[in-house]
């Protein structure tokens, strides 16, 4: 006999595929009131946090251009993003930023066979600015400084060109600490509402625009998670990595084996004919899932949208794995990657990420003066 909480939670798992996410987090009330709104992150942001009427305007501004809901949960899931990434500062001060740009810029020369000497005498060269660009280099010590000097370089020194081919190496910025390459994406896709559309680089190291893509890539986006834990992981490892996480973990359970649990379900985005890791694992279950390679591959090539949970790999691996652990097992798990930056110093990972986010979360939601 189907026991009441077996029954439960396989009631929400279909309701979660058929209706493609749980309700929104939080209370919802009139909670695209601007007033309403502003007054809510007023409450929510640090007390002490400079120019609070600013952030409050903002973000009040983004959540209105995004179309989300600006209830508690939602505010302070982008409240705590920021305090982690930046501790609230648009543009935040890198140690060692000059020695770590020269350091990518030298990397690229040797793998291009370019004598260091000759890189030296590019960066001697004056830049728009008057300075030369061992001088702004010296002096840089922001993300947004060093990706206007890249900018520079590669576009008045032939050499600049050679080196890093339109790649500038600055590939985060602003108060979140968004990817630029996810705002350049979103904004091809959605009309940029503020300021200037073609140079959304820029636009991204400012608080509104860093705001803005930010909360793009945390909320706006549809996932059937029961916890802001997920999405924090998410922001850190990519739309849609928790759930795959747990795919994964589900695999790795069917077929008594071991898989990375890194969300990541396919070689290169499935841009590689190449049969990753949990690729071959899924494939060994193909009998028992009564699939073949080729579906199997067209499946889980969805596993970058919401999609991928209503395809039968999804489906009928966690049937199989259910049954093997004789429980329901879970739909979501933080991935488990170590973070890797020149910025980074300590050994991380994605799951230390999101739970001190989520930690910062709990405290915001602490402040809303509306739930004591």
């Amino acid at each position: 006999m189907v026991g009441p909480r077996v029954w439960l939670i396989a009631t929400l798992s279909l309701c979660v595929s058929a209706c493609g996410s749980l309700p929104d987090f939080g209370d919802r009330g009139d909670d695209r009131d601007p007033a309403r709104a502003r007054a809510l992150a007023l409450t929510l942001l640090p007390e002490k946090l400079a120019d609070r009427e600013g952030w409050a305007d903002d973000l009040v501004e983004v959540f209105g251009a995004l179309r989300l809901d600006a209830s508690a949960e939602n505010l302070c899931a982008v409240i705590a993003v920021t305090e982690q990434e930046s501790s609230f500062r648009v543009d935040p001060a890198v140690p060692n930023l000059a020695k770590i740009a020269l350091a990518e810029i030298e990397s690229r020369a040797a793998k291009l066979f370019v004598p260091k000497a000759l890189v030296h005498a590019a960066l001697d060269l004056r830049s728009p600015t008057g300075a030369t660009y061992r001088q702004r280099l010296d002096a840089a010590r922001t993300e947004r400084q060093l990706s206007e000097i890249y900018e520079d370089f590669i576009g008045q020194v032939p050499l600049g060109r050679r080196l890093l081919a339109d790649y500038n190496p600055v590939r985060t910025g602003g108060p979140m600490q968004v990817s630029v390459a996810f705002a350049e994406d979103h904004a091809r896709e959605h009309r940029y509402p503020f300021g200037n559309g073609d140079r959304i680089r820029r636009e991204v190291f400012t608080r509104r625009g860093g705001l803005y893509f930010g909360t793009a890539h945390l909320l706006d986006y549809p996932a059937s998670y029961d916890a802001m834990l997920h999405r924090f992981a998410d922001f850190n490892a990519g739309h849609y990595a928790s759930r795959n996480a747990a795919f994964q973990n589900a695999v790795a359970i069917a077929g008594g084996t071991r898989i990375a649990l890194d969300g990541d379900l396919l070689v290169d985005g499935g841009r590689s004919d190449t049969a990753g890791e949990t690729e071959r694992a899924v494939r060994a279950l193909a009998p028992k899932l009564r699939l073949d390679a080729a579906q199997i591959r067209a499946d889980l090539q969805k596993g970058d949208g919401s999609e991928f949970e209503t395809t039968a790999t999804w489906r009928r691996t966690f049937e199989l794995a259910d049954r093997q652990a004789r429980r329901p097992l879970p739909r979501a798990m933080t991935p488990q990657i170590r973070l890797q930056s020149p910025k980074i110093t300590r050994q991380l990972t994605t799951d230390w990420f999101a739970r001190r986010v989520d930690d910062r979360h709990r405290r915001c939601l602490a402040r809303d003066t509306r739930r004591s």
